[in-house]
């Protein structure tokens, strides 16, 4: 009797596929096919790129069900594909090239070099359409109008010279939608890197063409220095005279017990302790200029305040609720045409930005409760969507995009608008976060040639020795255990994502800085409006001493308990993890600890070297 055939797990569900498209009469899709989905759904409209002209790649891949009547993949995110070659190339440099650490000076980035204005780096806009025009002819018109653009930006650029950038045109057209339906810009930047988020040309395309006002909002102030969030406005500021600036945080005075704590606290989401919401009232009142009523806004962050303060009180109990609106697709295509701003006495604002900058964050922590599924996944918001704040206040939450621009495509995966779980080579990321940050003293690693000596000598000579960015995913992987399943090796591609996400999440924090702050640094950490940054973080002067301390001092002691290793091991290892149902709010203390005991936010392991 002949021997099996071994029959793998893979194997049997593309079999199963296989029958079942064969059920439904689908012989010319594969089972192997990224776009079955796709492809099945004749009826249902077709995601649109550049496929035609570059090699593109459909990120975020979503099963779509037999009855659906919605693609699920229509918005997904698309990029232009790495060559293979691109990818051995920096999987043989992470091998190779020996991590040098870079000079304060060269963190500082400026918009313009970022956005050079002579490149072409818009962004397609919508053309010219009447009501006369069916919608069939729109789309096609659209259509033409985004490859014209693509032909022109790649003419204007050399191969390989743009960072990723956004390729799909129906998550242009919802950006489209929500310009042309709000009042009010909510321009929404991550305050770590804003001038990644910031183009110029959005700015100037929406105060000039649409004739309406943007208000740049300076998000996740918490994770950020406080006199370098001076910095940072005082530079936009100068850049943009007319802009309106507010800096805001969803968890203001919550920080991280560990880095490699994930969740600080398994807890319902808090939404109502926001910091900034106050300032976006007052941008507002102050462009419509009583042109609206804001007072039902301003007395809901006086009851959402007063019922803060109340113990087991949530805010807006018993009070109105959200009205939510759905889009439907004729309604988005055939836009309303009027540019009367303030239609009916409703004010619209209009959350664009990024992936990843938290502008459902804002959106929630505005409403007071959580109205928007959040995820540090970027595409997580699928289409945009409307919802009254009050009855004269009217918020829309857009999809993140990626504009295109110069910008180095390893600090673009820092910056989190690439899935993390999808990259092909994450370990040049690491090369380029480890050459601008103190790694060794943050993470606590062993070289692996060390790895062999007894372990009271392990970490003895490491300083000393010539690090590449595939030696911190080796140390980085035993260090936290992370094995391969057959061999038992150390898993560097597992580890190299679990620093990625450390970064990105804030908990190894690499923070960019405005041209000339090296110089200033100085002047910036005397500002007056230090005090009110500080305030805003939810910390006190005190703490921001303390954290000034901590930024020129790297090799402090680590200020936690011993770790409860445990519950920590796989903190940090969800690829798609919705932190839409835990708050972050701090655990409780179990015991009384010195003054000018502080969380540092670099603290690994939560080893106590301060005793």
């Amino acid at each position: 009797m002949p021997r099996k055939k071994p029959f793998s797990n893979k194997q049997k569900k593309k079999q199963l596929q296989v029958k079942r498209d064969r059920k439904r009469g689908d012989t010319g899709s594969g089972p192997n096919s990224r776009n079955a989905s796709v492809e099945r759904g004749g009826e249902r409209q077709s995601d649109t790129s550049d496929s035609e002209t570059t090699d593109v790649r459909r990120i975020n891949q979503q099963p779509s069900g037999r009855e659906s009547r919605h693609d699920p993949n229509r918005f997904r995110l698309h990029f232009e594909r790495e060559s293979k070659e691109d990818v051995e190339k920096g999987k043989k440099l992470a091998r190779e090239k020996v991590l040098q650490p870079i000079s304060d000076k060269e963190l500082e980035i400026n918009i313009n070099d970022i956005f050079p204005s002579d490149k072409g780096l818009g962004f397609p806009q919508r053309p010219a359409w009447s009501y006369e025009m069916t919608r069939e002819n729109l789309l096609r018109k659209e259509e033409k109008s985004y490859r014209e653009y693509l032909d022109n930006l790649h003419a204007k650029n050399a191969a390989g010279s743009l960072s990723h950038f956004e390729h799909n045109l129906e998550t242009w057209r919802q950006l489209w939608r929500v310009l042309e339906m709000s009042d009010i810009i909510l321009l929404i930047v991550d305050i770590r890197h804003p001038v990644l988020q910031f183009p110029p040309t959005v700015y100037h395309y929406i105060t000039g063409d649409l004739q309406k006002q943007v208000i740049l909002v300076l998000n996740k102030a918490d994770l950020c220095p406080p006199p370098l969030v001076i910095a940072w406005k005082h530079y936009l500021t100068s850049q943009f005279p007319h802009l309106h600036i507010v800096c805001f945080t969803s968890h203001p005075g919550q920080p991280y017990s560990t880095v490699l704590q994930k969740k600080r606290m398994r807890k319902k989401a808090d939404w109502s302790h926001a910091g900034g919401p106050l300032d976006i009232l007052k941008a507002c009142q102050e462009i419509t200029a009583g042109r609206v009523d804001l007072s039902s806004w301003e007395q809901k962050i006086k009851r959402d305040a007063v019922a803060e303060q109340l113990d087991g009180v949530r805010p807006d109990e018993g009070a109105e609720s959200v009205l939510m609106e759905h889009q439907s697709d004729r309604a988005m295509d055939m836009g309303s045409l009027s540019q009367e701003l303030y239609k009916d006495g409703v004010l619209t604002l209009g959350c664009i930005g990024f992936p990843n900058v938290g502008k459902s964050s804002v959106l929630n922590s505005l409403v007071a409760r959580k109205v928007v599924s959040v995820s540090r996944t970027p595409g997580h918001t699928k289409y945009f969507q409307t919802y009254y704040l009050t009855p004269t206040v009217k918020l829309c939450d857009c999809p993140g995009l990626v504009f295109p621009s110069l910008v180095n495509k390893q600090l673009q995966i820092l910056a989190g608008i690439y899935p993390i779980s999808q990259l092909q080579e994450p370990y040049s990321s690491v090369g380029y976060l480890c050459a601008r940050t103190p790694f060794l003293s943050v993470l606590k690693l062993r070289h692996p040639s060390l790895m062999e000596n007894k372990p009271h000598q392990r970490n003895e000579g490491s300083e000393n020795l010539s690090w590449t960015a595939w030696d911190v995913c080796e140390a980085w992987a035993e260090r936290r255990g992370y094995k391969t399943a057959k061999a038992a090796r150390n898993d560097v591609y597992r580890a190299a994502n679990s620093l990625l996400r450390l970064a990105i999440d804030g908990r190894l924090c690499l923070c960019l800085r405005p041209p000339g702050y090296s110089c200033l640094r100085e002047h910036w950490e005397n500002h007056p409006d230090l005090s009110e940054i500080i305030a805003l973080q939810g910390r006190t002067a005190a703490e921001g001493d303390v954290d000034r301390d901590n930024d020129d001092d790297d090799d402090d002691g680590e200020s936690s308990t011993e770790p409860e290793e445990e519950r920590d091991r796989d903190a940090d290892d969800d690829e798609d993890g919705d932190d839409e149902d835990e708050g972050l709010v701090q655990p409780k203390q179990k015991e009384d600890k010195p003054s000018g005991f502080t969380v540092n936010m670099y603290n690994v392991l939560r080893e106590n070297e301060c005793e």
